[in-house]
């Protein structure tokens, strides 16, 4: 059911709208990340970055790099000329570490005297083992990755008690999505129970990235794996699978976004948030542009057998194929994302947070530097966890961490209905949206 809400005329209605996004801290253009203090102990902390002379480990090097200059940065890779490349960029606190993460003793070499490592190396589909993990806890160093893939995930939770024992916090699906996602959906989980005795029916998460987001290959080698995977949701408390790339929905994603297709999508954050929040209806959809991107997603869930979906080496080769396309398209397109987290109560109130950005790459990289200062910190409890759990992220600590995440977004809204943050609301008549 929509929520109605009675405004003189429509003019007041987005004056009103404006008013309170500004209120729940809605952030504008910001392209300087504000400096952060860790506590003395930690100031000085070894971070080892795996996969960081790729978009996404580079970024979150850059970002953490920022936002405490006084962190020692350590670039792990294959590529000594990439690597050399990215300590030259980073400055005097940096160091490259050649480190092959299929490779214990490499592995083992690698995080001596590290505090915490942060797994990019993606893609994380179809990974067999989580040798980072193992190898985290066995040197007791913090652990956080940026999976993105539901079984990996999920294997990565059953080094709980593994961790628990070696007393180390450890985060898994820590990035943007999933990650900053998780934690607006905690957080709009938590103040609609605040507010209201309500239940909770349904939560549904949206994506959206323009081309590849600036992420490069990686992000195309994730796409097509998750495209061999049916896909996950709940229903009323049941699980149920669908098509990948099927049921699709025209959804406003706000200012500087605007009303983009998604498709359902085989995400990791389905799951966790279903089972830690208890959201008894929850989805993924993702979608990018230009909208023949789209089309040919959806037809090769059609014209080519799952086995070779996911089958690694082969959407590699398709990587290379598509890849020198794809970043033409990019230069044209641009790079934005946004992600838009919906949830309904029995109330018929709907609460919604957007999170948008210019740019995918730089936006993941500052997202999972957040989750990394929020271990340093101390805000995560030994043990393997998702984003939203309380062990994982405290609950004191969303907040900082969301503002973190959030800067450099074009759009930050939490909390709010629909009519107050889409770019074309329904006008029912006589000042009434829904």
């Amino acid at each position: 059911m929509a929520r109605f809400c009675l405004q003189l005329n429509a003019g007041i209605a987005r004056n009103l709208a404006t008013a309170f996004a500004t209120d729940t801290g809605e952030r504008k253009n910001s392209r300087k990340i504000e400096r952060v203090e860790l506590p003395e102990k930690v100031r000085n902390s070894r971070v080892l970055i795996l996969g960081g002379t790729g978009r996404v480990g580079g970024s979150t090097a850059l970002a953490l790099s920022k936002f405490c200059p006084d962190l020692r940065i350590i670039v792990g890779g294959r590529n000594r000329d990439k690597g050399a490349a990215m300590v030259t960029k980073l400055g005097d606190s940096t160091e490259f570490s050649e480190v092959d993460i299929n490779d214990s003793k490499s592995l083992q070499q690698a995080l001596k005297d590290v505090d915490l490592v942060v797994h990019t190396a993606g893609p994380f589909q179809q990974a067999e083992k989580c040798t980072v993990l193992e190898a985290a806890i066995q040197n007791q160093t913090a652990y956080l990755d940026v999976c993105d893939d539901t079984s990996y995930a999920s294997r990565a939770k059953s080094y709980m008690n593994q961790a628990l024992n070696a007393n180390v916090p450890a985060i898994t699906t820590g990035g943007i999505y999933p990650g900053v996602s998780n934690v607006m959906a905690a957080e709009l989980v938590r103040a609609a129970k605040s507010e209201s005795k309500a239940e909770l029916e349904r939560l549904r998460f949206y994506y959206y990235t323009a081309g590849s987001g600036g992420a490069g290959p990686t992000i195309l080698s994730t796409s097509f794996l998750l495209l061999g995977e049916e896909v996950v949701a709940y229903n009323k408390g049941e699980k149920i699978k669908l098509k990948p790339y099927s049921g699709m929905l025209n959804i406003d994603f706000g200012q500087g976004i605007g009303k983009q297709d998604v498709f359902l999508l085989n995400l990791p954050e389905v799951r966790s948030i279903h089972e830690v929040l208890g959201v008894p209806t929850v989805s993924a959809r993702f979608g990018t542009a230009p909208f023949f991107w789209n089309w040919g997603m959806a037809a090769m869930t059609y014209l080519l057998p799952a086995e070779t979906l996911r089958d690694r080496s082969k959407v590699q080769q398709l990587v290379q194929l598509f890849d020198p396309l794809v970043r033409a398209v990019d230069e044209i397109i641009g790079e934005k994302v946004s992600m838009r987290v919906d949830l309904d109560c029995s109330d018929g109130r709907t609460r919604i947070g957007i999170f948008s950005h210019k740019s995918l790459s730089e936006s993941v990289g500052i997202s999972t530097a957040a989750f990394a200062l929020a271990i340093l910190e101390g805000s995560t409890q030994p043990g393997v966890w998702f984003p939203e759990e309380p062990e994982g992220i405290a609950i004191e600590a969303r907040e900082t961490l969301l503002s973190r995440a959030a800067q450099g977004t074009i759009n930050f809204i939490m909390n709010k209905a629909p009519w107050m943050v889409e770019t074309d609301p329904k006008e029912i008549g006589f000042g009434i949206y829904s």
